[in-house]
């Protein structure tokens, strides 16, 4: 093996390594002209879709109509029978004559779990100085 990679090619065996560069080099063009082709009808599609919503506003009284949209759909949210994560998040209803909401329950929660770990990392940062921990 040693003996081959020492050795000079060959006059057939350089001709057919310059025909097999050949071929690839011009398979690598023919891959690359065939992704230029399809870059550009891509942009074309996109141009075109682009030009088609201009032309489709361009009536004012088509678009009005077209914007509309009647929603028969029941709520999402039904205040008489909210599921325990609407309960969480939304905000109760209060009689506060401020008019200011109430914390969502989540949020209380999620305020006491941050305060705990401050003061737990103040207690552990106080003892370690302390040379207790």
């Amino acid at each position: 093996m040693a003996d081959q990679e020492a050795t000079p090619l060959t006059d057939e065996e350089r001709a057919e390594l310059e025909a097999l560069r050949a071929e690839k080099a011009a398979r690598e063009e023919a891959e690359r002209a065939r992704k230029e082709r399809a870059e550009l009808e891509a942009l074309r599609a996109e141009s075109k879709a682009a030009q088609e919503p201009k032309k489709a506003s361009a009536s004012p009284a088509q678009a009005p109509a077209a914007r509309r949209r009647v929603d028969d759909r029941p709520p999402v949210v039904d205040p008489d029978n909210l599921t325990f994560g609407q309960r969480m998040v939304m905000t109760p209803e209060t009689d506060d004559p401020d008019d200011i909401p109430g914390m969502p329950p989540a949020q209380k929660i999620i305020i006491a779990v941050l305060l705990v770990v401050v003061i737990a990392g103040g207690a552990w940062i106080a003892l370690s100085n302390a040379g207790i921990v």
